[in-house]
């Protein structure tokens, strides 16, 4: 394969529309735009929790999987029509769940983001997570997107839930639980 990105500056965006993948022109404000640029902060938000030298070596090795989903995830976005992430990868991310979160006690209450470094990161993203699903659920409403992705973004912010807490208990022992009767 040659080289992808062989020149960076091009100047074609300076007149506010920026290329899909498929050759076409789009406002840089557009709905497709925004699903791109917040699953790409999503891929990013991943790539600082897995700069964690506290994450285990299986779950840093399942969120570099995810990362290339993500791109995959991406690529559907910036090709409309296109359909990449399947109901395997979806399936895939239940199974993951599943299985952190069989290590974790029930929740009795709501929990604060936090809980060490790594726990709050995988917090951040998740937050994200939920947003890249919100603009991706606005761009449907407008254009057509795979169902599969936004079952996938769905999934994965129900496994960075799990992950924060089980990074928070690895890493500082406890999760930070919101307490409603703290005394105002």
């Amino acid at each position: 394969m040659g080289n992808r990105l062989s020149k960076i500056v091009t100047r074609t965006g300076d007149d506010g529309s920026t290329g899909l993948a498929d050759g076409s022109r789009v406002p840089k404000e557009s709905a497709r735009i925004e699903a791109c640029g917040t699953v790409d902060e999503l891929n990013s938000a991943l790539g600082v929790l897995l700069a964690s030298p506290a994450l285990p070596a299986p779950m840093a090795a399942q969120l570099l999987e995810i990362q290339h989903d993500l791109f995959d995830v991406g690529g559907e976005l910036a090709i409309p029509g296109s359909v990449v992430i399947h109901a395997q990868q979806v399936e895939a991310l239940e199974a993951l769940v599943e299985n952190w979160n069989a290590q974790l006690p029930p929740l009795r209450e709501f929990v604060l983001p936090g809980g060490g470094g790594a726990a709050a990161s995988c917090h951040m993203a998740r937050s994200i997570c939920r947003r890249a699903e919100r603009r991706c659920w606005t761009l449907s409403r407008l254009e057509p997107v795979g169902p599969q992705a936004l079952r996938y973004l769905n999934r994965l912010s129900d496994l960075l839930f799990v992950l924060s807490r089980v990074l928070a208990r690895l890493n500082s022992g406890s999760e930070v639980m919101w307490r409603r009767d703290r005394g105002r």
